[in-house]
């Protein structure tokens, strides 16, 4: 735009130098003279010009008038193209919106949801976000994420979001009215989907469960209870973190589920090999019935659809999810 405005400015300081040196015009008629014939506005000239200073109007006119016909073209042509792209650009992510299954919709990209995106993409890339703030937008554009702008509790847009195929919702909006709206919509719309949802006013948690909420979380508790945690036991603090952080291959926490197909099931933790052949330790055993078995006996029997948390590195937990699941 900047070398538009001084190609622009030398073209007028070239009629007024032309004129003042053919013509021998004061600057000021001259300035008059080049001003007219750019703008083509048809005003009467203010003096009679020679054959000299007409053969020199009629190529200014022609570059001049040329010039700035063809950079309101361009900037037409800019703005169309741009159009264009954003117009095409969304179509494409609306498309690879609905080929997503089993995807994350995370409504909300304040800063809570923009941590928990972050911590989701290291695992998988399919996450689905809602925000009605249109300013965020760019920020959403830069973190590479599939977004939709909008309320989050519409109908039409939740099921433009992929909820019907849709695994998890996150319910991370402003207010804790607009999160139970929010809830009571998606549960609707689903009745499978696990639903996590966020909660300012402790008084708002049993609305939340009672509206379809699966999880419940206090950001301001669980920040509490970490730093609680950081002053009482920093070491442990430390440890969690890393194991918890997918950034560290040399320890990780994990959760495996055990399908029915698998040949794990019905073997005893001392007969599994887990721990021999993968070098893992198994921290907890979820039930199929929801019952947690912490530091599980070596005796255990492990059931199809059990859920194991494991402690281990990256490419031994790796191994053994191949071998859990060979299908896969």
């Amino acid at each position: 735009m900047e070398i538009a405005i001084i190609i622009a400015v030398l073209i007028f300081g070239i009629g007024i130098s032309g004129y003042m040196l053919i013509e021998q015009w004061s600057f000021l008629d001259a300035a008059y003279m080049t001003a007219i014939t750019l703008s083509t506005v048809g005003f009467l000239e203010v003096h009679e010009p020679s054959t000299g200073g007409r053969i020199f109007t009629i190529i200014l006119i022609f570059v001049g008038v040329g010039y700035f016909l063809y950079l309101a073209g361009v900037i037409v042509q800019s703005i169309v193209e741009g159009e264009i792209k954003s117009l095409l650009g969304r179509q494409r992510l609306d498309k690879k919106i609905r080929k997503l299954e089993n995807h994350y919709i995370i409504c909300g990209y304040g800063r809570i949801g923009r941590v928990l995106c972050n911590f989701i993409k290291e695992d998988t890339p399919d996450i689905v976000v809602i925000e009605q703030n249109e300013t965020l937008t760019e920020a959403l554009q830069k973190d590479k994420l599939h977004y939709l702008v909008g309320d989050a509790s519409d109908e039409e847009l939740l099921l433009k979001a992929g909820i019907e195929k849709a695994g998890f919702l996150v319910a991370a909006l402003a207010t804790d009215t607009a999160n139970v709206f929010l809830v009571l919509t998606a549960r609707q719309l689903n009745p499978d989907i696990y639903i996590m949802a966020r909660a300012s006013n402790p008084g708002v948690r049993k609305k939340l469960l009672v509206a379809g909420a699966n999880r419940v979380e206090s950001p301001y508790d669980t920040g509490a209870i970490s730093m609680g945690l950081k002053l009482l036991r920093p070491n442990v603090r430390t440890f969690l973190d890393v194991a918890l952080s997918r950034k560290s291959d040399a320890i990780q926490i994990e959760e495996l589920f055990i399908p029915k197909t698998s040949r794990y099931t019905q073997l005893a933790l001392k007969d599994s090999g887990i721990r021999q052949e993968f070098n893992l330790i198994i921290i907890a055993i979820k039930k199929a019935s929801g019952e947690m078995m912490f530091a599980p006996h070596f005796e255990t029997l492990l059931e199809a659809r059990d859920t194991l948390i494991l402690m281990g590195k990256t490419e031994d937990l790796q191994a053994f999810g191949k071998a859990l699941n060979p299908e896969r």
